[in-house]
């Protein structure tokens, strides 16, 4: 069974994190339902903004002021539909249930104060926006998601779908990247970042210079031709990337030998930077044990420094390495890659 839309349906998030949910309540009995039902999940305060439609039951007006203010921290009273009733005189007749709420006529001013409410708790929150709701766009938002205030625009509906019942706290936005109707709808100017991670280098870099000159902080582009990186980045891209920089780094974690933990991916993949873990002894491990200027490393590698515990140690020829240490290598020749990883396994005296 699909929900009804507009029966406790959720229609945004908040910058600040708060979720705002709509609800066609139009009783007394339904509206303090909804406000129940929301009640328990309430973080913080519970603000509700409701009105009564004209050339109805006129004795509903005053039991809905009541419901409201049993059950929320903050009411605000505006229009419905009057219809041919006086508007104010509305508001008037729901105001005798709630005498403490606050009368705003306009709708959209009503809307517009309470989202300014809700901005007064947003200073801590880092705003993302992603274009493209590919596996790149979706991993990006799952590992933000619990730590900073994520949208999504993805155009495939059916995709749309998908990300929404993946993604616990992400918000997911059906529409192009490229909309300026959109990118000022969702706020674009309050964006910390805007990240455009979709598979067109078109769409990448036009929604990326749009959101910028509608007053995102900082754009990230994912440039698919690898040469056009160096031409974008630098003007009113902050970042250009290749596909290759994006998720070299995620990927061959996985995929090497021996304990690397970390790769980054440098000089548009020309080179790396390898963070590994030294284990074992000087009997099973190769680095263990030794010095820095024992260690027989491959050509073009170096090592820039080792981290043990909290301390940064800078790497020079007397610097010991011990079991356990996070080592952080620099390798130019990629060929050399595979003796790095052969570098840090250990041998089977160490089980």
């Amino acid at each position: 069974l699909q929900p009804v839309r507009g029966r406790l349906e959720r229609a945004a998030i908040a910058t600040s994190g708060a979720p705002i949910y709509v609800d066609y309540a139009h009783t007394p009995d339904a509206l303090e339902a909804a406000i129940a039902a929301l009640k328990p999940h309430a973080e913080g305060q519970l603000i509700v903004v409701f009105g009564a439609g004209g050339d109805r039951d006129t004795g509903k007006r005053e039991p809905m002021g009541e419901a409201a203010a049993r059950g929320a921290d903050v009411v605000i009273v505006t229009d419905d539909n009057p219809r041919t009733e006086d508007a104010a005189a509305i508001r008037r007749e729901v105001l005798k249930g709630a005498p403490n709420a606050t009368e705003i006529g306009d709708r959209r001013a009503a809307i517009r104060a309470v989202m300014s409410e809700l901005r007064k708790v947003e200073r801590d929150f880092r705003r993302v926006v992603i274009a493209g709701g590919g596996n790149i766009g979706e991993r990006l938002a799952e590992h933000l998601e619990h730590s900073h205030q994520v949208k999504i625009i993805e155009h495939s509906l059916e995709r749309c779908t998908t990300l929404s019942e993946r993604l616990d706290r992400t918000v997911v936005l059906h529409g192009s990247a490229t909309s300026k109707r959109l990118l000022e709808e969702e706020n674009i100017e309050d964006c910390d970042i805007f990240c455009a991670l979709t598979n067109d280098d078109e769409v990448n870099i036009m929604s990326s210079l749009l959101a910028k000159r509608l007053g995102a902080k900082k754009v990230l582009t994912l440039i698919n031709n690898a040469a056009y990186v160096d031409l974008v980045q630098g003007g009113d891209i902050d970042i250009a990337i290749s596909p290759q920089q994006a998720t070299i780094g995620s990927l061959l974690t996985h995929v090497r030998r021996g304990d690397i933990v970390n790769v980054h991916s440098l000089r548009r993949g020309a080179a790396e930077a390898i963070e590994a873990i030294a284990h074992g002894d000087k009997q099973s491990s190769k680095v263990v044990g030794r010095t820095i200027r024992e260690i027989d490393l491959p050509d073009g590698t170096t090592i820039g420094a080792i981290v043990r515990g909290k301390e940064v140690l800078i790497a020079h020829g007397d610097v010991r390495v011990e079991s356990g240490d996070h080592v952080i290598l620099f390798v130019i020749d990629k060929r050399c890659i595979r003796d790095v990883e052969r570098l840090f396994q250990v041998g089977l005296t160490f089980f």
